[in-house]
């Protein structure tokens, strides 16, 4: 369903963000990618949404190249592209339903679009979407009332209003605290299997990959250093991960360590 083949992405100052990064995802998988701030992780996100142009490389969605395409193609695949930002990019002076609309744009033509008009199907949608992260109940209330697990909750009913081939969630529990992290992240993860939609998800929090992920991809200064399943994710694997550079030399000597770091980071 998805595959990215030899990904690199270089900025106009030289900064390789991006070296070289393949990979393949299936429907209803559920992938966390982990690393060091800067290793490349929302670069990845970014490209794969079409936000962020690749150097070289391609990205195939569903047998088409995203990479090649030009903005009005790619105004047309992002409505099948879901993402959920660290800081909820809710309009916060509109009502939760609204906000979950929203997600409905791309496939809302034509005059209601531009009037903020939506149809009896997309709010049937709509409704189904804040239902499934149990926040029917805040429908009424402006985006600005809510609390961080709340908004954060909207924003995915947002993205799964989308009806999307691709989920991609860009640190969704970094503003949050243990508790609230948790939740959310149980969430996503329901949710995302509920309706069996391909899930990528940015984290620092190991435990949490570890816990909601059926797969981790480690990224170490542009490259996949690990991909497999979170059990195999292991203290010297992680000490791949999260060096400081191209030496054998571990950042720490503990996963509780690396935790620690991760979340400050």
């Amino acid at each position: 369903m998805l595959e990215v083949k030899n990904l690199q992405v270089v900025f106009p100052n030289g900064n390789e963000a991006l070296k070289s990064i393949s990979l393949s995802a299936e429907r209803g998988e559920i992938i966390a990618v982990i690393g060091r701030s800067g290793a490349g992780k929302s670069t990845l996100l970014r490209c794969i949404n079409g936000l962020q142009a690749a150097t070289s490389g391609e990205i195939i969605l569903d047998n088409e190249n995203i990479s090649g395409m030009g903005q009005q193609q790619l105004r047309l695949v992002r409505r099948h592209i879901g993402f959920v930002w660290q800081e909820y990019n809710l309009i916060e002076r509109l009502p939760v339903i609204t906000n979950v609309l929203t997600g409905r744009l791309g496939y809302n033509r034509g005059l209601g679009s531009l009037l903020g008009y939506f149809d009896r199907t997309h709010r049937e949608i709509a409704i189904n979407s804040l239902e499934r992260v149990n926040m029917l109940h805040r429908a009424s209330f402006r985006a600005d009332r809510l609390s961080g697990g709340e908004k954060q909750r909207v924003s995915i009913a947002r993205a799964i209003a989308q009806e999307p081939k691709i989920l991609l969630a860009d640190e969704p529990v970094a503003s949050l605290d243990p508790e609230l992290s948790l939740q959310v992240m149980s969430d996503l993860a329901r949710v995302a299997r509920d309706v069996g939609v391909l899930t990528l998800i940015n984290i620092h929090q190991v435990e949490l990959a570890r816990q909601f992920a059926d797969r981790i991809i480690g990224i170490a200064r542009g490259q996949v250093e690990f991909d497999g399943e979170p059990g195999a994710l292991t203290t010297s694997v992680l000490d791949r991960i999260y060096r400081f550079d191209h030496q054998l030399t571990p950042v720490v000597s503990s996963v509780t360590q690396f935790e620690a770091e991760a979340n400050s980071a």
